[in-house]
């Protein structure tokens, strides 16, 4: 099996936005890539795709050498693993085009070849069931656009190998993300669990007439959004107990989060609650297209990646 440290030959199936932008990461990584998807338009938007994200790239690092054509274009998912060392499958969410993908991926790839799957809420358990190689598969579940998020979630199958989860934490790690191991499986995994809760919060209280769209995305944007980007939640509210820390904190906030959480409900994505989400985007835009607004956002992110990565590094 080839080293977590040795890749240098990635397949990318499925080249939508999540795909395309891991295609960049690789790349990035010095690595030779080779893409499927089954749409007649996917190469275009995957070259297109690498080249806006490169200058991106090139700011935050990439290793010496590195080339944004180092890709070629496969017309077949049997192409492109075929001397794969490995594979990030970016398929349609849909459990039964996974498993059909993978049955044909089990017999294609080479022996010691790993998959990792981008799903944002399937089970690899599920999606393994019957393979005869079902332990070289894994989840490995990044956030969107990877080529700038590090977070990658690893989580294995019932079937999955622990040495495929380790494997998997390696090689990411080793390609400059931030991957975390999820213990058991779960729907969403974990961070998309986490996204979820608040979004729901989120939407009841647009649909509740508690706050509009805009100021809601400004609560979170201009206020604690900006503590999470340097400390996760709990980290937050161990600092939040001064010194007596997380102890303290717990101490003298547990009775108000306890009432807060009794009062939250589920909201239902109806036409009307829709609605209001839609108008309030749209409103919160003021106009922009999307590429203003990914403009915009990579305009903060950036100069974030470059700080967290020098604090890291211990500059």
């Amino acid at each position: 099996m080839t080293q977590p440290t040795e890749v240098t030959r990635a397949a990318v199936l499925g080249a939508g936005t999540i795909g395309a932008s891991w295609a960049a990461w690789f790349l990035a990584r010095g690595m030779m890539v080779t893409v499927w998807d089954p749409r007649p338009e996917a190469e275009a938007y995957v070259r297109r795709y690498v080249a806006e994200a490169w200058p991106a790239m090139q700011r935050i690092g990439m290793v010496a050498g590195a080339a944004p054509d180092t890709w070629r274009f496969c017309a077949t998912a049997e192409e492109a693993v075929a001397d794969a060392q490995f594979v990030q499958e970016n398929a349609p969410e849909r459990l039964e085009i996974k498993r059909e993908l993978y049955a044909r991926l089990d017999r294609a790839m080479p022996a010691e070849t790993i998959l990792a799957s981008s799903t944002s809420g399937l089970l690899m358990s599920d999606m393994q069931e019957g393979l005869a190689t079902a332990a070289r598969f894994a989840v490995g579940h990044p956030f969107n656009p990877p080529h700038l998020i590090p977070l990658v979630e690893v989580v294995g199958g019932r079937a999955t190998s622990e040495a495929t989860v380790q494997w998997c934490l390696d090689f990411y790690r080793h390609i400059g993300k931030t991957a975390i191991h999820i213990r058991k499986e779960a729907r969403g995994h974990l961070a998309n669990r986490l996204q979820a809760a608040l979004w729901r919060e989120a939407v009841s209280a647009v649909a509740s007439g508690l706050a509009s769209v805009e100021d809601v995305d400004t609560a979170i944007s201009a206020g604690p959004g900006l503590r999470w980007a340097a400390m996760g939640p709990h980290m937050t509210f161990h600092l939040g107990g001064g010194e007596g820390g997380m102890p303290h904190m717990l101490h003298q906030f547990k009775p108000a989060f306890e009432a807060w959480w009794a009062t939250m409900t589920t909201p239902e994505l109806d036409d009307e609650t829709c609605r209001k989400l839609i108008e309030g985007v749209q409103a919160e835009a003021h106009g922009r297209s999307m590429a203003e607004l990914v403009r915009d956002r990579d305009a903060v992110l950036l100069p974030l990646l470059e700080l967290k990565a020098k604090q890291n590094a211990g500059g």
